[in-house]
């Protein structure tokens, strides 16, 4: 069994003359010199020594990993070649540790420089090779032994750093030589060396840091250069964050009453250490963002910060928790810190809320104490694991019920994978992209609810359309039967018919059937053109499709007209216009339709003389015409597409177009004469009317 390599930590004091000296970091503790009294002289400012600074940053490392875990994380504490303390539970307290600290008592100014470093670092490594009582009660042939050395000192030159590394090393394979022939020691089988080269508070150094890197197999190691004083505080404290995994949350917002006014108060904040389990949560969920904050405290560390909220009623019990894990705060002595740990201790609990811009509240987190510990718990905000779980028709944050499930089945079954035959994979495809291209061609218009989607809800009209418009070629019968579909919609669309839609609007009243056949063109489009790149014969059904189309809805796809094209004569608009007849037409009553075949008949010779003159142009100003002349006019604009126009008619002037018109040129270049007008006239054709 391997404990990690946080169960078994050595700290490694330096008590060398230069720890004596002082951290020059100033201590306030002056009130008079604040009130700016005339006449008073201010105190000299009181300064810590570095080992003064060592020692309390060891203290709080100890206090914040003894506070989260009380029984399976041990720290020893070696001052020169003297342990302090030993890894029975007894030991394992801050008093111990303190009280030992005060009989060692603190480095002389005046003593001479010793291999104190060495000597601990030494003692450190066979503090190691001693069994816990944990590893006692397992058979030593089956743990792996794993610790953690972390040395307080202050380094002359990077070669001294590397001495120090080397010590370490050479120590761990001596006393592992040692542990195989001994029952009350085991071999190191991995180590972490942190050496922290600390310097007073603005002194420049020529120690540089270094991450973490393999010294040997056995030793990791890795160096931090920080300054005495509050710098070593949040080195130290960032450091066991990083080596116990613990993560820090912001409680916002706690009103408390002021201190030297009780009748009022104020919203105070209390940063928390804790293992970030609790977190994991959090993170996962899609309102995670604007959460992590920089450390209020000062730290060179991130913080998720919660708001208070106050329960109406006592629900400790009550809540489905994820996770549960010791806390303990970062500053403990401060005054909201404490109200903070007493309000939790007499029995009520906090819970504790996502600061949200918008939206309903929620409550992720509560704070709460349990048999005299205090625990943060995380509060599923998500679907219960306890509940059934859901169906294919629930999604997330509701229910949904018009998945199309049953189409997805049929798409499923179409785009299955089969494993390859061995002669196929010596034919060099690439079998595997073919799948993933064939996959993406039949998905690029896929809607997934019902309610978003009409010409799938009416596969019956358009069929085969959507299955032949996802094949990568089609020939002319697969045209022709788009083209059916698309004229069948049109006809649809003539006849007035309903289309199928699910959704409802106000009242619950669904649109409106023109709103409805503009969505349905809208959506054929967009199927069609997600495959009009395909092939030539995807583009002819795309153009089918938009000539097909109402002119009101090809404005919205087709790009604006310029002046020019605007003032010109299109054919298409009489034949738009004359599909707005013949709409118009299909709308009238009976009665409304023989008044109108009885004007069409009593209308003057003249207007019918006019009518006469272009039978392949319909005259909007002349007024609707009667059902024969909109369709003959219809068939005539058709036919004349499907020929392509003598050049030669298409470019005269008047009824003849001019034969060989290089001719001329070339009678000139040679003879020097001009062709008469009547032979030019023999040489043209009539143009055909």
């Amino acid at each position: 069994m391997s404990y990690p390599v946080e169960h078994k930590t050595v700290f490694v004091l330096d008590k060398g003359p230069l720890f004596a000296r002082s951290c020059k970091q100033s201590i306030e503790y002056d009130v008079m010199s604040k009130t700016k009294t005339p006449g008073i002289i201010p105190a000299a400012p009181i300064m810590k020594s570095m080992w003064t600074c060592n020692v309390e940053t060891l203290i709080e490392y100890m206090r914040v990993v003894f506070d989260i875990f009380p029984a399976k994380r041990m720290i020893r504490v070696v001052v020169g070649d003297e342990v302090l303390n030993e890894w029975q539970q007894k030991d394992q307290n801050i008093q111990q540790v303190m009280l030992a600290l005060g009989q060692a008592g603190p480095p002389e100014a005046k003593s001479k420089e010793d291999e104190n470093v060495v000597r601990g670092l030494t003692q450190a490594v066979q503090v190691l090779c001693e069994l816990t009582p944990l590893q006692q009660e397992l058979d030593r042939d089956l743990i792996h032994n794993k610790g953690r050395i972390i040395c307080l000192t202050t380094a002359k030159s990077e070669s001294q750093m590397r001495a120090f590394e080397e010590c370490v090393s050479d120590a761990i394979l001596q006393h592992n030589q040692l542990a195989e022939d001994s029952d009350s020691m085991l071999p190191i089988s991995h180590c972490e060396l942190v050496l922290i080269h600390v310097t007073p508070v603005g002194d420049e150094t020529k120690i540089t840091e270094r991450q973490s890197r393999e010294i040997s197999s056995y030793l990791n190691g890795e160096v931090h250069v920080t300054q005495s004083g509050k710098f070593l505080y949040n080195k130290l404290i960032q450091l066991v964050q990083s080596h116990y995994g613990l993560s820090s949350t912001t409680v916002t917002g706690i009103p408390m009453k002021e201190e030297q006014n009780a009748s009022s108060s104020a919203n105070y904040d209390v940063e928390l250490l804790h293992p970030s389990q609790a977190h994991d949560d959090l993170m996962k969920s899609a309102h995670s963002d604007g959460l992590v904050i920089a450390s209020k405290e000062g730290l060179p560390t991130e913080s998720v910060t919660l708001k208070w909220c106050t329960p109406k009623s006592n629900i400790v019990e009550l809540q489905y928790c994820t996770c549960a894990a010791r806390i303990t705060p970062v500053d403990v002595n401060s005054r909201p810190s404490s109200c903070l740990t007493n309000f939790l201790l007499s029995g009520r609990a906090v819970m504790l809320e996502q600061p949200r811009k918008s939206g309903t509240k929620v409550i992720s987190h509560m704070l709460a104490s349990h048999g005299g510990e205090i625990f943060i718990h995380a509060i599923n905000t998500a679907r219960s694991l306890l509940e059934d779980p859901p169906s294919i028709s629930e999604g997330c944050g509701g229910r949904v019920t018009d998945y199309r499930i049953n189409d997805f089945k049929e798409f499923m079954k179409e785009n299955r994978l089969a494993p390859a035959l061995p002669e196929m994979m010596t034919t060099g495809t690439n079998y595997l992209n073919r799948a993933k291209t064939h996959l993406e061609r039949m998905s690029r218009f896929w809607p997934l609810v019902i309610g978003e989607t009409i010409i799938f809800n009416m596969a019956s009209h358009i069929d085969p359309l959507p299955t032949i418009i996802v094949k990568e070629k089609l020939d002319d019968e697969d045209v022709l039967e788009c083209q059916k579909a698309i004229y069948h919609v049109v006809g649809m669309e003539t006849r007035n018919e309903p289309l199928p839609s699910s959704s409802a609007g106000p009242r619950g009243k669904g649109p409106k059937r023109d709103e409805q056949y503009k969505q349905m063109w809208a959506e054929l489009e967009s199927l069609i053109r997600a495959h009009a790149d395909s092939s030539p014969q995807h583009q002819r059904v795309l153009e089918c499709l938009l000539k097909c189309k109402k002119p009101t809805d090809d404005a919205r796809s087709s790009p604006k007209k310029t002046k020019e094209e605007k003032s010109e004569k299109d054919p298409s608009t009489d034949q738009s216009y004359a599909w707005q007849e013949l709409d118009r037409f299909q709308k009238m009553t009976e009665k409304e339709k023989l008044e109108m075949n009885k004007s069409e008949g009593g209308a003057s010779s003249a207007k019918k003389a006019r009518l006469s003159t272009d039978e392949t142009q319909f005259k909007t100003k002349a007024g609707a015409g009667n059902l024969l002349s909109l369709w003959t006019d219809r068939i005539k604009s058709v036919h004349s597409k499907r020929h392509v126009e003598f050049s030669g008619r298409a470019q005269s002037d008047g009824n003849q177009a001019e034969l060989y018109q290089n001719l001329n040129k070339q009678l000139q270049e040679n003879s020097g004469m001009e062709v008469s007008t009547s032979s030019q006239k023999g040489l043209g054709i009539q143009k055909k009317m």
